[in-house]
This record gives C-alpha cells, sequence and structure tokens, in this order.
C-alpha cells in the first residue's frame, strides 16, 4: 500500500504508467535514474521506458554489448547489485558494459526482475550518479516497485495502460531507434539467409567491434551504407548503389 500511494503521487490524479512507477522508484530509494526494459530471449528486447538520456544508455549499452547487470538479472531470476562500477569485480565481470556505463554517468546500478511467478517478463535497471550500495531497507522497497512494475507491463500488454510516451521527457522519443534495429535486423536475415538470432548477432557484432551505438549501426543498415554478405567471415561498410 505505501507503494502504490508513493505511485500514486506521481501521476497527479492520472491513469499510473510504468513511467511513473519509475518516478516514484527514483524518489523512493533515491536513485537518480530508471529504465525498463522488456526481453524475451536473446533478440527480443524493447525499452519501454528511459527516465533521462543516461539511462537510456545504459539500456543500449546492455543490448549492444549483451552483458551488464539487467542482463544477468533477467537470466537469474535475482536482483543484480552493481554499488560501484568502477571496481575491479564490475570491470571484471563486465569489462565493455562498465566503462561505457561510466562514461555515460552511471556509477552505481541495480537490475531488479521484473517476474510473475515463474515468468519473467523484463528487467527494472535503477542508477546512480554515485557510488555506494543500498540499504536494506531500500532493497526491499526497490523489488516492491519492480512489482508494481512488472504489473503495469502486463497491463500495457494488455491494452489497458496509457502510453507512456506522453511523459514530458519521453516525448523526444530517446527508444526509437529500437524501431531501426529490429528493420535491420530484417534485412540482414535477408541479406545473410540466416535465422533472426544470427542475424541480430551479427548487427551486435559489428557494433562491438567498432565501438558504435547499436542504433547507429541499425541506421546504415536501414538507409543501406551498410550491407552484410553471408560469404565473408566479417562485415564490411559499402556503398549502395540503388
Amino acid at each position: 500500500m505505501r507503494i502504490w500511494a508513493q505511485v500514486g503521487k506521481q501521476t497527479m490524479g492520472a491513469p499510473a504508467t510504468v513511467g511513473h512507477v519509475c518516478a516514484a522508484a527514483m524518489a523512493g530509494v533515491n536513485v537518480d535514474g530508471a529504465g525498463v526494459t522488456i526481453m524475451a530471449g536473446s533478440t527480443a528486447r524493447d525499452v519501454l521506458h528511459a527516465s533521462d538520456r543516461v539511462a537510456a544508455d545504459l539500456e543500449e549499452w546492455q543490448l549492444t554489448y549483451g552483458q551488464g547487470p539487467c542482463v544477468d538479472a533477467f537470466t537469474r531470476g535475482g536482483p543484480v547489485i552493481a554499488p560501484d562500477l568502477r571496481s575491479s569485480e564490475s570491470l571484471s565481470r563486465w569489462p565493455v558494459f562498465s566503462p561505457a556505463a561510466l562514461d555515460s554517468g552511471a556509477r552505481a546500478v541495480f537490475a531488479l526482475p521484473l517476474q510473475i511467478g515463474a515468468i519473467r517478463l523484463g528487467v527494472l535497471d535503477l542508477y546512480r550518479a554515485r557510488p555506494g550500495a543500498m540499504s536494506s531497507y531500500e532493497l526491499a522497497d526497490a523489488l516492491a516497485f519492480a512489482d508494481a512494475t512488472a504489473m503495469m507491463v502486463i497491463d500495457d500488454a494488455a491494452g489497458l495502460q496509457p502510453d507512456t510516451s506522453e511523459l514530458a521527457w519521453q516525448r523526444d522519443d530517446p527508444t526509437a531507434h529500437q524501431v531501426q534495429v529490429h528493420q535491420a535486423t530484417g534485412m540482414i536475415i535477408a541479406q545473410l539467409g540466416a535465422s533472426a538470432e544470427i542475424a541480430f548477432a551479427r548487427l551486435r557484432a559489428y557494433a562491438y567491434a567498432h565501438d558504435r551505438r547499436l542504433g547507429d549501426v541499425a541506421r546504415d543498415v536501414v538507409e543501406r551504407r551498410l550491407r552484410f554478405e553471408p560469404d565473408s567471415l566479417r562485415e564490411s561498410m559499402e556503398q549502395d548503389e540503388v
């Protein structure tokens, strides 16, 4: 009841959304930002909400590199706490994600799986711009906010929840690149004659190898500046004559 009361304060009388739950979590457990990613395997991932640009970056880095607290939390089904991304433990555990997250402005990340019974829906990521672990009370509340987020996700899937794009910061559409990632994956499937998993893996490998954002590489594919060849062990950039 206390958690939902905090969510209610954020709505100001409007119907509750995932964005409102994230805003309540930020205030309730003393974090600087929040992101929600829906996951259904290695290729089906969508960022449902990001409170700010740093949160959006964290979700994108984890999608691009295939590593990070969000990935581990979804795989293991339990919270993954990274109180200091500069620690040797974090750097060895996520050698690519941790430096990218630090560059984006995050210092601590707390990933909480979204679960309904045995069904995993995705992950609620919370970040701080300073290092430090959550207290036991903050962690308990964070888990309760994750449960509330999972309920909002279910309502959203059923068409019962308003579009979170109406939240002020979300009007900038920070996750618009996801549509291009899906489009690019489809084009690579046609170019390689491969499965969606292989096509997405090639796209992500290219972004990783060239130290680029996944969305930027996807845009090059969609706009025909980048083509993947089935007879090559590595991707190559080439200009399309069409």
